[in-house]
């Protein structure tokens, strides 16, 4: 954004007023984080603020500050509707299409007239909704072009232990823990100073990582059992049916992370985990690269989905099965692509 619309808005900001923050549909931790820093940050200002969060998300983020603040549309769509048609601001964190949080789309679609929007994202294409879009795809995270809006607000005095942790968490999770290429040195020094800001970095990473359920390990094993290698396309996948996902009581966020095992293994520069959902009727789909593969385009190109260049996601009609063997078929065509990768 420019020097004027931060200026634009640190006047709309000047007086109290109701707003609503609204992260992704199936939100992370970069889009949760975002939401409650946020939270914080404008609750301080005597702002009346509500997250609006479409659906639930994991129980391994719900350590996080100001959790239990979040509303959930599908459980409360009179309630969340209400408070979002008498806010004047909606900001939408790490999403930049209406099209990517499911149900609550109409209701946000309705306000255009009526609310001043305000996003910050950093995945690719952004559609045109917002007054004032903060959207850079360099970025290695929404949250941490969440502290570059409080910087160029110039409120970084504001930033208190909340608002640190929730920055810290969102930032860690979309990083892969500071190792995804998108982590430059400033993110770095962004992470020192929400240190020196109160983050504790070591419990952090602990009631995020380190936190696994029985059960999640064993459906865990269940997915490297299931995890196949092509090597001559230097990709990997694994696939999990509904049946292996109820054997072992899945829960929202168990197979956070799975996908990265397939990239870890050595040659292999692309990687996918095909989910199977019979509630939605849809196979839910990751994908992760090494270097210039771009399974953003891959995932809008092939499974009407998006992201990054080396992390998207993705989803297909068709059945578990089918959708391997159309995955099969379709990367052949990409080989000259993985072995110059590679």
């Amino acid at each position: 954004m420019t020097k004027e619309n931060y200026t634009a808005l640190k006047t709309l900001l000047s007086q109290p007023q109701q707003i609503t923050l609204v992260p992704h549909q199936n939100p992370d931790g970069d889009a949760i984080g975002a939401c409650l820093a946020l939270f914080f940050f404008l609750s301080q200002k005597k702002h009346l603020v509500k997250v609006i969060a479409p659906n639930n998300y994991p129980d391994f983020l719900k350590w996080m500050p100001g959790s239990e603040e979040i509303v959930f549309f599908e459980d409360n769509p009179k309630e969340a509707t209400e408070f979002i048609e008498n806010s004047k601001l909606i900001f939408t964190l790490d999403f930049n299409s209406f099209s990517r949080i499911g149900q609550m789309q109409q209701c946000l679609e309705l306000q255009k007239n009526s609310a001043t929007f305000v996003m910050i994202d950093h995945h690719q294409s952004p559609d045109d909704y917002a007054k004032f879009c903060y959207s850079d795809v360099s970025m290695s995270s929404t949250c941490e072009m969440v502290y570059h809006f409080i910087e160029n607000l110039r409120e970084t005095a504001s930033i208190n232990k909340e608002i640190a942790t929730c920055l810290y968490t969102g930032i860690m999770t979309d990083t892969g823990s500071f190792r995804f290429p998108a982590t430059s040195s400033t993110t770095h020094q962004i992470i020192a100073k929400l240190i020196d800001k109160g983050a504790e970095n070591s419990k952090i990473h602990q009631q995020t990582l380190d936190n696994n359920s029985y059960n999640r390990m064993q459906l865990l094993g269940v997915a490297l059992n299931n995890l196949k290698i092509i090597p001559a396309l230097h990709t990997a996948y694994i696939t999990l049916s509904q049946k292996e996902l109820d054997d072992h009581h899945f829960k929202k966020g168990d197979t956070e992370g799975f996908v990265n095992y397939g990239l870890s293994i050595k040659g292999v520069v692309f990687a996918a985990i095909f989910i199977e959902n019979t509630h939605e009727g849809i196979v839910k789909i990751s994908l992760r690269s090494k270097g210039n593969f771009d399974v953003n385009s891959f995932a809008r190109e092939h499974f009407n989905g998006g992201g990054h260049i080396n992390a998207a996601g993705g989803r297909s009609q068709k059945s578990l099965t089918e959708t391997i063997v159309y995955f099969e078929k379709t990367i052949k065509n990409y080989k000259l692509l993985l072995t110059d990768e590679n």
